[in-house]
């Protein structure tokens, strides 16, 4: 377990990392005890910097949602990280591609809440029945430490290496549509790059709603009326470089594009 000074370090370096859009060394190279609740405990402490220079919280991320991407971390169970208001955009938008680190692009759903969602025990119907409406959204990964050697203790302590979230303009309630089936065909450039449908995220996306209030509760904390919830990827993550534009085809949750400037 990590001193709270090793942890304040840790979430300052990171910080830091976030402001130069810079890259850290492995934290488990330098700490080979950290674990993932103290990840979590370095998670946190950034994420208090930032809501106190004014940064508004709006959602969660949900990460490592597929066996795949499981079975290649050696963990058993997503994790999270948070979402503040100055990394939503809109589908066109054109983002500044100098703000991320190691970028690259997911393909999602996004959960708005109308009801809040606690733990223990929340099930997938019940993260169905306190959701509003599901969008199409392209996550944007952002990652502050480096890359060879990651663990998943560097990536929760690196808030799970989100960086923006665009989302898209057609709005479903869920029972408006067949979640799981969901497709995303992801091109860069023209190019097809990847396709997947919603059901590779542990079986029906809403199911990695339920497991973020389970997990919050673990952690003293809920989910909100109003957050926005990016539920995992059902695609391979995508290298993207400044002047690449995205285009993502969801068949009945429409389209999203953006331009990286």
């Amino acid at each position: 377990m990590l001193t709270p000074d090793e942890t304040d370090r840790i979430a300052a370096e990171l910080a830091e990392a976030d402001r130069t859009h810079g890259v850290i060394p492995r934290i488990t190279a330098r700490y080979p005890a950290a674990t993932v609740e103290d990840a979590y405990r370095i998670q946190a402490r950034w994420r208090d910097r930032r809501i106190a220079d004014g940064r508004r919280l709006v959602g969660r991320k949900i990460g490592l949602t597929s066996r795949a991407m499981q079975q290649a971390t050696g963990i058993t169970e997503p994790d999270y990280g948070v979402m503040f208001d100055d990394t939503v955009f809109r589908s066109g938008d054109r983002l500044p591609f100098d703000r991320f680190s190691n970028v690259r692009v997911e393909v999602e759903l996004a959960f708005v809440l109308a009801h809040p969602l606690e733990g223990p025990g929340a099930t997938l119907a019940d993260a169905l029945r306190a959701t509003d409406h599901v969008v199409p959204a392209l996550e944007v990964l952002n990652s502050h430490i480096e890359l060879e050697g990651r663990t998943i203790v560097d990536t929760i302590s690196d808030n799970a290496a989100y960086g923006a979230m665009v989302l898209g303009e057609t709005r479903r309630r869920p029972d408006e549509v067949d979640l799981p089936w969901v497709p995303g065909v992801l091109s860069r450039n023209g190019e097809i790059e990847e396709t997947g449908v919603a059901a590779g995220v542990l079986g029906h996306p809403a199911t990695g709603v339920a497991w973020l209030a389970n997990k919050l509760h673990q952690h003293g904390a809920r989910l909100e009326a109003g957050e926005i919830i990016l539920a995992g990827s059902f695609t391979r993550p995508v290298w993207v470089h400044a002047g690449d534009h995205v285009l993502c085809d969801y068949g009945p949750m429409g389209t999203i594009s953006c331009h990286f400037v």
